[in-house]
């Protein structure tokens, strides 16, 4: 922020952008009262940030007033957010005080700006003070108390995501290590809320904005191709629609019917995940149609929409295998909607989205229109996920045994996890985190039912506890009443609550269970060839993100860290590991700082990197994509330097993966193109045949992404082959 006396131009900017908002306002004001209080906010807030300027150089307070459109705008809040949004800046950068708020706006308005002030309060703290374990602690703790608001108000979180979305947007203005380190924390824990939230335009917009500075290269080409084939299938889209509106006329419906088309990031995210190429991507082209319920109750709603997909389907031909119904089975954000993929009559896929006007809301504006439609009585608790979710994070932001870096991770695996649904004996629905077991099936039903399994049946078939579940699966738990937990349980349990009870069962036994973990942490450490040691101890203290000693020698004891962690402990580079490699510096010290390349994600001179400062005068360098580094800027985001490459003079490695139609000399054709015409030293060449098709890799050593992306050219125009992606090593 900066000071300088405002303009006159200025003024009409701020009047402008407040008019705006009050044209929005207006449709969620209950009354004139209402709408006052909007205009007092403002005038308050106008006057509090009066010549105050953003590092744009614009008056600083066109962002508040741009918060409070995207609130009531974007996410659907009423007046009181609406005046939250206006003065959440207010407390943390003048002289005014909540309580002065309290005075002016009453308890309500006053208890969300306190919350997004303390939020702001420690997120500055953190960027002030650099460098010590405490700051990083501060910034983890920083997202444990936004999170905490989930249980207190959640429009607190939602006013922030909105606060969030505004900073992005105007990212440009920032410093490039601030930039990154901002859209890190975004990615982290931001976007995912957004989506456990339901709030899909914001997190799908804020993913864009990631990808733009992360991998401004990929966005780039992405968006042309996005382009280019707007250009070219915006009339075929309007003939595939026309069947569809003509047969629901027909049929009495009313609806709208919208275009849409895959954004950069869901493409860039498939092409890297699944290792395709742009023309692969069969999900491109979306139509949403969305209908008025004939009748005013869920049931015929729902009714109705198997009636409209029933007519759809019979247009064209579906491809069965990507049929989704989130209508008897919801998301776990609220999302219901019934989803099929048709061929067009030019020969191309469109994916066909269902839904009612309310389902539009939730899915659009998440939980402010879920809770919405609750209150009117259309969701009930059983149908409500994300009660039971926001209970769930509840308990876990309360354990008074967790430090906010594990707090952190905990709750980033619980956002982005996805989850599978399965039945109860008598057909309950019952949502669970993919890849869990039997017992922690039996957990989840109730804690006393996991304390004393002993088997289940999965689809009427005897299996053990630790049987992972599939999506659909029918699971009895069979108990028995002289059963107790077993240590061993800790070794296949999957989600966090299951282990925690087992855990806290065994509490009870805390000393004799723990020293029994040191005698077998001693012995391991003794068996692996090296001694025990305060660094060695702190090396898996850190990696178990736990505090106190006595703690890790009673999860050992417990059988939660095996031979295996203890093998990736003991390995474990995380932030000191990789080749060292030459970077230019902007410090004046630069001969004096060593730099290493991450070996989670390889980058080469060409990519977008960041690097993480360590003791000693290190830095460990890593693709600003790398989900690693995403993770590691959220906790350590004071360590963060912005690496430039230097003069190459290195080989890095690579790997290149293909896929296409087999032929006599393809392998030979490969060959001779990398090694005689582009003189590149390939490491290993892996491919195998099946049916007339091959797939397979090649790592190499290339010296800059100029010189891969030339390879990547050459090889696809050899005959046969049709696709070529650069994966991870």
């Amino acid at each position: 922020m900066s000071f300088s006396q405002f303009t006159s131009d200025d003024y009409s900017r701020i009047d402008a952008a407040f008019a705006a908002l009050m044209d929005i306002a207006a449709k969620r004001c209950k009354d004139e009262g209402e709408t006052e209080t909007i205009r007092k906010a403002f005038v308050f807030a106008n006057e509090a940030h009066k010549n105050v300027r953003r590092r744009s150089g614009e008056p600083y307070m066109l962002h508040p007033i741009a918060v409070a459109s995207i609130v009531v705008g974007e996410i659907g809040l009423g007046c009181k957010s609406i005046c939250a949004a206006l003065l959440h800046d207010v407390v943390e950068d003048t002289a005014y005080t909540v309580e002065d708020i309290r005075n002016l706006f009453g308890d309500k308005i006053a208890s969300l700006v306190d919350g997004l002030t303390k939020i702001k309060t420690v997120l500055d703290n953190e960027d002030r003070k650099g460098g010590t374990v405490n700051t990083e602690s501060l910034q983890a703790e920083n997202f444990k108390r936004i999170l905490l608001t989930l249980g207190d108000d959640v429009r607190v979180v939602l006013i922030k995501l909105a606060d969030r979305l505004h900073n992005c947007r105007t990212i440009e203005f920032m410093p490039e290590h601030k930039r990154d380190k901002i859209l890190s924390e975004t990615m982290f824990i931001f976007i995912p809320l957004a989506h456990r939230l339901g709030l899909y335009s914001i997190k799908s917009e804020m993913e864009n904005i990631w990808l733009r500075y992360k991998e401004p290269e990929d966005f780039r080409r992405i968006t042309e191709r996005i382009n280019q084939n707007i250009a070219t299938r915006d009339e075929d889209i309007d003939a595939f629609i026309a069947p569809i509106e003509q047969a629901l006329r027909e049929a009495g419906y009313h609806f709208t019917i919208r275009k849409r088309i895959k954004t950069p990031y869901s493409i860039w995210f498939k092409m890297r995940t699944k290792h395709v190429p742009f023309e692969q991507i069969y999900d491109l082209y979306a139509v949403r149609i969305i209908f008025d319920p004939q009748e005013a109750s869920l049931q015929a709603e729902r009714g109705q929409a198997y009636l409209i997909f029933s007519t759809v389907t019979q247009l064209y031909r579906e491809n069965l295998s990507r049929r989704r119904d989130w209508i008897s089975q919801p998301k776990n954000n609220g999302y219901e909607a019934l989803h099929c993929t048709l061929m067009s009559h030019k020969g191309f896929w469109v994916e066909v989205q269902i839904r009612s006007r309310r389902m539009d809301d939730i899915a659009e504006k998440g939980i402010a229109a879920h809770w919405a439609y609750k209150n009117d009585g259309y969701i009930s608790e059983n149908d409500s996920e994300m009660d039971k979710w926001l209970a769930e994070v509840q308990e876990i932001l309360l354990s008074d045994d967790l430090s906010a870096l594990e707090l952190l991770d905990i709750i980033h695996n619980d956002l982005v996890t996805s989850e599978i649904v399965v039945f109860t004996p008598k057909g309950e629905q019952k949502t669970i985190s993919s890849g869990a077991t039997a017992l922690d099936f039996a957990y989840r039903i109730h804690t006393e039912i996991g304390n004393k399994a002993i088997a289940a049946k999965v689809n009427m078939k005897l299996v053990p506890l630790s049987h992972t579940l599939k999506a659909g699966d029918q699971v009895e738990i069979i108990t028995a009443e002289n059963a107790r937990p077993k240590m061993e349980w800790g070794s296949f349990l999957q989600t966090r609550y299951a282990r925690n009870r087992v855990i806290e069962y065994f509490r009870r036994d805390f000393d004799t269970i723990a020293r029994e973990g040191e005698r077998i942490f001693g012995e391991r450490i003794r068996l692996m060839g090296l001694e025990s040691n305060r660094e060695l101890i702190r090396k898996f203290l850190d990696y178990s993100q736990l505090r106190d000693e006595n703690e890790l020698w009673f999860r050992i004891g417990l059988g939660l860290l095996g031979p295996e962690e203890f093998k990736a402990i003991i390995d474990e580079k995380d932030l000191s590991g990789g080749d060292k490699k030459k970077f230019a510096s902007r410090d004046d010290n630069a001969h004096a700082v060593q730099y290493k390349i991450a070996e989670c994600c390889h980058p080469i001179p060409g990519d977008p990197v960041i690097g993480f400062s360590m003791n000693d005068n290190l830095v460990i360098v890593h693709k600003k994509s790398c989900p690693v580094a995403e993770s590691l800027a959220s906790k350590y985001g004071n360590r963060m330097v912005v690496p430039q490459w230097g003069a190459v003079e290195q080989e890095y490695p690579i790997r290149i993966s293909l896929k296409g139609i087999d032929r006599v000399g393809l392998l030979n054709d490969i060959t001779n193109f990398i090694s005689q015409t582009l003189g590149i030293n390939m490491r290993k060449l892996q491919l195998s045949t099946e049916a007339g098709l091959f797939e397979g890799f090649i790592e190499l050593l290339v010296r800059d992404k100029k010189n891969l992306e030339r390879m990547v050219d050459g090889l696809s125009l050899i005959d046969g082959i049709q696709d070529v992606v650069r994966t991870d090593i």
